[in-house]
């Protein structure tokens, strides 16, 4: 189950498939020995038997290559079908042959049996590993060879043509039921795949942003200094007076340059909360994560805003990196006791596909520790453990003085409530 559980979504859709797909094979045994049984001996029943289990394995080995193929991950399985319908056309041969008349009292034998089971589980399989239209010419032959197996046992045409008739809808039901779940697989594994692109494109961008500030703002400088500097240097050569004016140039736009890196870089390291809040919900939101946030944090402090952004940017970069996640609620919450009052932000998502230590927690990413310390300052912690079956919280606090916190009113928008007016008279 833990195996499982480690899965993505689109894994343990495709193990599903893939089982259900197979494992309706194991019908093919059962149904050749209810139809059969009755009309052989018991030797010549069991022989028949062992020959079915052996056609209902190499058709699930041709389901799983197929589906492998239709999703890109190899080529055609042309081996694998040639001996799928080479054991088909044998037991349809051989049994026409062992046994050409009907059954006393039916009007149809073992032979038409053979065609029914075998066929139809061919025609199911193959189609996965064939385009539709060979898949119906397959399918068309099939209903030809039982007509003339009735044909052949001496059913009249009155009950030939509904038998074949019959069995074509049977094929058709089952070859439509494979395919469609070919089908829904593949969208399934298309839309994981555009889920890590959206969460992919979402760092490039930000990265391309940062990359962006730090040229607009450093690289017109840099320039202007390394002209300054070579300006100084032909002064210097030349013995010309003016080169220490053009040095203390240098120096005064050195040091504005610094101090514009350092303001690009702390704007990049702050995280005010409610713009990390709207942020989390629209890098998730084009990951395909539906994200609900309740409470605010517009009354609190600059250093407790920064500190619990820092804490949200994480956990987003965690929901995107480590879990399969289709819903992700963040919540904020005030508690007080013993004269002070302690806040916390929690962030949850049903998508975890992490191992689970033995204490029920996981461990925490990279950038968590230098969150936690800032936590720190505050008398604060964070901590992330598993909530079975597939839920991960996420839960930091902090410590808050009563006297210079204000009350939060959770609510699901991200838009503030409009304030009261008063009347005045």
């Amino acid at each position: 189950m833990d195996q499982l559980r480690r899965r993505g979504q689109a894994e343990r859709w495709d193990l599903w498939t893939r089982t259900s797909l197979s494992g309706a094979y194991a019908l093919e045994l059962v149904w050749a020995a209810i139809m059969i049984g009755p009309a052989v001996g018991p030797t010549v029943r069991w022989v028949i038997l062992a020959y079915i289990a052996l056609h209902a394995i190499t058709c699930a080995l041709l389901v799983n290559a197929g589906l492998d193929h239709y999703l890109g991950r190899r080529s055609r399985p042309v081996r694998l079908i040639a001996l799928t319908a080479g054991l088909t056309v044998v037991g349809v041969v051989v049994g026409v042959v062992a046994y050409p008349d009907a059954q006393p009292g039916h009007p149809d034998g073992p032979a038409s049996a053979l065609v029914v089971v075998l066929a139809t589980a061919f025609v199911a399989a193959v189609s996965s590993a064939v385009p539709f239209s060979v898949a119906t010419g397959v399918l068309a032959a099939a209903v030809v060879t039982k007509f003339a197996v009735s044909r052949i046992e001496g059913a009249p045409m009155s009950i030939a043509v509904p038998a074949a008739v019959s069995l074509c809808g049977l094929m058709v039901a089952w070859m439509l039921t494979c395919r469609g779940s070919m089908w829904g697989l593949k969208g399934v594994w298309e839309l994981d795949h555009s889920r890590k692109a959206h969460a992919r494109l979402a760092v490039a961008e930000e990265r391309l942003r940062f990359a962006r500030d730090l040229h607009d703002v450093i690289g017109r400088n840099l320039s202007v200094v390394a002209l300054k500097s070579e300006l100084a240097a032909r002064l210097v050569e030349r013995g010309r007076s003016g080169a220490v004016d053009e040095m203390r140039e240098v120096r005064k736009i050195a040091q504005e340059s610094l101090a514009e890196m350092r303001a690009v870089v702390g704007g990049y390291r702050t995280a005010d909360l409610d713009m990390e809040l709207a942020g989390a919900k629209s890098v998730l939101a084009s990951a395909g994560v539906r994200c609900q946030v309740i409470g605010d944090g517009h009354d609190l402090s600059a250093e407790v805003q920064s500190t619990l952004g820092w804490v949200v940017r994480e956990g987003t970069t965690n929901v995107l990196r480590h879990s399969e996640a289709r819903m992700c609620t963040v919540s904020l919450r005030r508690s007080t006791a013993g004269g002070t009052e302690r806040l916390t932000l929690t962030m949850e998502n049903d998508g975890v596909t992490g191992p689970e230590s033995p204490d029920g927690h996981r461990s925490i990413g990279n950038g968590f520790p230098g969150v936690a310390e800032r936590l720190a300052a505050f008398g604060g912690s964070v901590v992330a453990g598993r909530e079975p079956p597939d839920r991960f919280r996420l839960t930091a606090e902090l410590l808050l003085p009563v006297a210079t916190s204000e009350e939060i009113r959770p609510h699901v928008t991200s838009r503030r409530r409009p304030a009261r007016r008063k009347d005045v008279r």
